[in-house]
C-alpha cells in the first residue's frame, strides 16, 4: 500500500520550527555561559556579581569607620539648625489620626502585626549640633590621650567603648543599597514608623564639652525631641534613646523615663539610675564595644597551645559600689600558680598587654566594676578566653536570644571569695568542656562585634530582633494613654469650669528644665 504523503508546506514548517528551536537554545547557552563561570558559589556573595567589584570586609574600628562616615556623608540628610516649633494640640491629634489609619491598614493586611519584620524606624533629622558636630569634635580630638577622667581612664577610649549610638545610627541612615540588615528599615514618614530613633550623642557631649555647656545642650535636645507630635502622642514610649554610658544624659533623664533606653546594664543598686527610670520591660542592654581585636577561628586555633595561664585579669583593682569584690578577689588570688592579676594601664600599651594576656589564658576573670557590667567581659569573648563572671546583679545583652552558659562560667560573689574555692572549681572543669566552650566563643563572637556595614547576627541586628518583642507592649501602652487622653479631653470640655480638671492640655509633659 502506498504510503501517505505529507503536504510539502507541513514538512517545511516543521524544519523551520526545529531550526528556530535550535537557534534559541544556542542563544540561551551563549548568554548564560559567562554567568555559570563567573557567578559566586556562595549565595551571600551574589551582590559581588551584581556590582562587579568585591565587597570590602566590614570595618570594625570606630575611628576608621567614623573617618569614612564623615568624609562620605550620607545623601539626603539635612543638617539645618532649624528647631521645630512647639507642637500644638491640633498637630498631635492630626498625627494620631494618621497613625491610627496606618495601623488599621497593617492590622487588616498582616496577620502577624505587630510581631512582623522588618521593623519600621523613623530617624529624626536633628540639628547638626546634636549629631555631626559632636562626631567631628571626637574625630578632631581623639588623639589627645592626656584627656582623662577622674579615675584615670582616657575619655576617648570610654567614648569608643560606648559608641553604640554611632554604629546604630550609621547603619540606619546608610543608603539602602549598602545595608545588609533586613529586619529593620528606615521610613520617611512618621505615621509609617513603629519606632523613632533619637540620634543624639549623649556620651560624646558628656565627656568632651564643659559641664555647663553639656547641660545646656542636654536641655536643648530634650526640648527638641519632646516638642515632636510623635513624642507627645506616645509620651515617648516608642522613642529610642542611646544612653549607654551610666553618666550620660543624667541631668534630664527623668523627663524621658518612658522612652526605650539603650543601656550597658540594668544597675539595681540605685547608684546610677533612679527607681522607676529603667526596667527590662522597656529598655535594652547592649554590649560594650570591645577594646581588643577579634580573635577569629584561625587565631583561636593558633592560640590553642599558647593558653598556659589558667586565670587572667588586667584592669583597675579597686572600684566603687559593686566593684568592691575586686579587691577581695585580688587578696584571695594573689601569688597563686598559673594566675595573672595585673593593675591595668591606659593607652595603646595597656590594650596590647590585655590582648596578649587574654589570648594566652584559658579563663578571664570578669568581676563587677562600678556598675554590674564591664567592657572586660566582651574583650574576653572576642579573645576566645572563657569569661568567669562574678557579678550577682548582672543582666546580659540579648539574654533572651543568646545562651551565655555555652560560653561563660557564672560564680556567685560569696563562693568566689572563699579561700581556695574559685581555683579548685576552675581546675575541675574538664578539658572536653573547655574545648567546647572555646568553639562556642568563636561562633558567638560575631554577636558582639559592631561593624560598618552592620552584619547579620551582629549586635546591631540583634538589637532589632529584641525590639520586635517590645513592640506589643509599646503599642498597647501608647494606645491606652491616647484613650485616657481623649476621655480626659472630653471631660475637661464639660467640667473644667467646675474645677474638676486642673488643665485642658492633658498631653503637655511635665515642666522641663530651664
Amino acid at each position: 500500500m502506498r504510503a501517505k504523503q505529507m503536504p510539502w508546506f507541513s514538512t517545511r514548517s516543521k524544519s523551520q520550527l526545529l531550526l528556530l528551536l535550535l537557534f534559541c537554545t544556542l542563544s540561551l547557552l551563549a548568554l548564560s555561559f559567562p554567568f555559570f563561570f563567573s557567578s559566586p558559589s556562595d549565595p551571600t556573595a551574589a551582590s559581588t556579581y551584581t556590582h562587579r567589584h568585591p565587597r570590602l570586609p566590614p570595618e570594625t574600628s570606630f575611628v576608621v569607620s567614623l573617618e569614612n562616615f564623615l568624609t562620605r556623608k550620607p545623601p539626603n540628610y539635612r543638617t539645618s539648625d532649624d528647631t521645630v516649633r512647639s507642637a500644638l494640640q491640633d498637630d498631635v491629634t492630626s498625627f494620631d489620626d494618621r497613625k491610627f489609619v496606618k495601623e488599621m491598614e497593617w492590622v487588616h493586611r498582616d496577620p502577624y502585626y505587630p510581631l512582623n519584620f522588618p521593623i519600621r524606624v523613623y530617624v529624626y533629622e536633628m540639628p547638626k549640633k546634636f549629631t555631626f558636630d559632636l562626631l567631628w569634635l571626637f574625630r578632631n580630638t581623639y588623639r589627645e590621650t592626656s584627656n582623662l577622667t577622674s579615675n584615670g581612664s582616657p575619655v576617648h577610649r570610654l567614648i569608643e567603648q560606648h559608641s553604640i549610638d554611632y554604629w546604630l545610627w550609621a547603619d540606619l541612615i546608610a543608603p539602602e543599597s549598602e545595608r545588609l540588615l533586613k529586619n529593620v528599615v528606615r521610613v520617611d514618614r512618621q505615621e509609617e514608623a513603629d519606632l523613632f530613633y533619637v540620634p543624639f550623642f549623649t556620651t560624646i557631649s558628656f565627656f568632651l564639652l564643659e559641664k555647663q555647656q553639656c547641660k545646656a545642650l542636654y536641655r536643648e535636645a530634650l526640648k527638641w525631641v519632646t516638642d515632636q507630635p510623635a513624642w507627645k502622642r506616645s509620651e515617648g514610649r516608642d522613642h529610642i534613646f542611646p544612653i549607654h554610658h551610666p553618666w550620660s544624659f543624667k541631668s534630664v533623664r527623668r523627663y524621658v523615663k518612658n522612652a526605650i533606653w539603650l543601656l550597658p546594664d540594668m544597675d539595681s543598686t540605685g547608684n546610677w539610675y533612679k527607681p522607676g527610670q529603667v526596667s527590662l520591660e522597656k529598655d535594652l542592654i547592649l554590649p560594650y564595644v570591645a577594646n581588643v581585636d577579634l580573635c577569629d577561628a584561625k587565631c583561636a586555633s593558633e592560640s590553642e597551645s599558647k593558653r598556659t595561664t589558667l586565670l587572667f585579669f588586667r584592669g583597675r583593682l579597686k572600684r566603687n559600689a559593686g566593684g568592691k569584690i575586686r579587691s577581695k578577689l585580688v587578696t584571695e588570688l594573689a601569688g597563686a600558680k598559673d594566675v595573672v592579676i595585673e593593675e591595668g594601664t591606659a593607652g595603646e600599651k595597656g590594650k596590647v598587654a590585655a590582648q596578649k594576656g587574654m589570648r594566652t589564658s584559658t579563663f578571664c576573670l570578669s568581676p563587677a566594676g562600678d556598675t554590674p557590667s564591664s567592657a572586660r567581659l566582651f574583650d574576653a569573648i572576642v579573645s576566645g578566653c572563657i569569661p568567669v563572671i562574678i557579678s550577682d546583679e548582672l543582666e546580659l545583652p540579648f539574654e533572651g536570644i543568646l545562651d551565655y552558659r555555652k560560653i561563660a562560667i557564672f560564680v556567685s560573689s560569696t563562693d568566689a571569695v572563699q579561700p581556695g574555692w574559685l581555683l579548685t572549681y576552675l581546675k575541675g572543669i574538664s578539658s572536653t568542656q573547655i574545648r567546647e566552650m572555646r568553639r562556642n566563643l568563636v561562633e558567638f563572637s560575631r554577636h558582639f562585634v559592631y561593624s560598618s556595614p552592620a552584619q547579620p547576627l551582629g549586635p546591631e541586628d540583634l538589637v532589632w530582633r529584641m525590639m520586635g518583642g517590645k513592640l506589643v507592649n509599646i503599642k498597647l501602652h501608647t494606645r491606652r494613654s491616647q484613650r485616657v487622653v481623649k476621655e480626659s479631653r472630653s471631660v475637661c470640655t464639660c467640667d473644667c469650669r467646675r474645677g474638676n480638671v486642673t488643665s485642658s492640655n492633658t498631653l503637655s509633659h511635665q515642666s522641663l528644665p530651664v
